[in-house]
């Protein structure tokens, strides 16, 4: 029972380093479903309504997750595709997640939540704790950290309590996030400087083993100096890189995330794996697991370890 307990509280952190060393690979799959982009076979009857569009969600996660398994070391299921789908995609989620989490791979829920006090502890909970007996619903989860220290340390505490993790959100890759993280401070710091030092800050009581830290942050890969400037700010953090493939960053844009380590830093893809089959002829778990193929040999080239 103590080893099992010991397990269950690894730091996610080092979960995750030894899970980069061993498939050699910083390559994380986002599960992004939308009815409109299913292949042929699994849409069917989809649209007639919630229940049978999650199925088909669900469908096409698990067919997702096992092509991708060998190339990948976490998945990234989008919540919002599947809440829009009422409590039957809610149900496909975690049934999602737990698929994945079978398979061997780490889960990150993009869920992306930031609130205050006992809401912020419920959603802590939500995700990141026990579900009466069985696992949490992911390894680590998104969230947002523009409410302030008060929005994030229910989190942290779940972090050190059950051994998960969290990625906050510092630097996106969106255009429109300069509107609010790239206004300058009256000493001349960026707003999103100013977060990672908050986030590099939180994360120093849950280094793990590793050297890591278990409070991550997302940063934008279409912004490559931004990744060299969040890298020296966030030392011991895992960076998760967003915007590479659809959104046009590349491999190369991320070499300097990886100068703390093989695993001081993932690289996120979603559309470009999901639905790789698009391009061409080959069907669509073949299709997916080529492109993850290809693009978790560049990442690792690219990383320099």
């Amino acid at each position: 029972m103590e080893a099992q307990a010991a397990v269950a509280t690894r730091a996610f952190a080092d979960r995750l380093a030894a899970a980069v060393v061993e498939r050699r690979s910083q390559l994380v799959v986002g599960l992004d479903p939308r009815l409109d982009l299913l292949p042929l076979e699994l849409r069917g009857d989809a649209h007639t309504g919630p229940e049978a569009a999650a199925t088909a969600f669900s469908r096409f996660c698990r067919g997702l997750i096992d092509a991708v398994c060998p190339y990948t070391v976490a998945v990234k299921p989008q919540s919002a595709f599947f809440e829009a789908l009422g409590a039957d995609g809610v149900r496909a989620f975690e049934d999602v997640c737990d698929y994945a989490r079978a398979a061997g791979l780490l889960v990150i829920g993009d869920v992306k939540r930031g609130d205050i006090g006992s809401t912020a502890r419920a959603y802590a909970a939500a995700y990141l704790g026990p579900r009466a007996g069985q696992p949490p619903v992911a390894d680590a989860i998104t969230v947002n950290p523009y409410l302030g220290r008060d929005s994030l340390e229910p989190f942290v505490a779940e972090c050190r309590r059950s051994g998960r993790g969290i990625f906050c959100l510092v630097k996106t890759s969106n255009p429109g996030g300069v509107d609010v993280q790239d206004l300058k401070l009256t000493d001349g710091t960026l707003v999103w400087q100013q977060v990672a030092r908050l986030v590099a800050e939180l994360g120093e009581g849950v280094v793990g083993e590793c050297g890591l830290s278990s409070v991550g942050a997302v940063v934008g890969a279409t912004y490559p100096r931004a990744v060299s400037e969040a890298r020296r700010l966030l030392p011991q953090a895992i960076l998760l890189l967003l915007g590479v493939g659809a959104q046009g960053a590349t491999p190369a844009d991320v070499a300097r995330a990886f100068t703390s380590g093989p695993a001081s830093a993932l690289v996120s893809v979603s559309r470009s794996i999901n639905y790789a089959f698009r391009d061409g002829e080959a069907d669509w778990r073949t299709a997916a697991a080529a492109e993850a193929a290809r693009l978790r040999d560049e990442v690792w080239r690219a990383s320099g370890w």
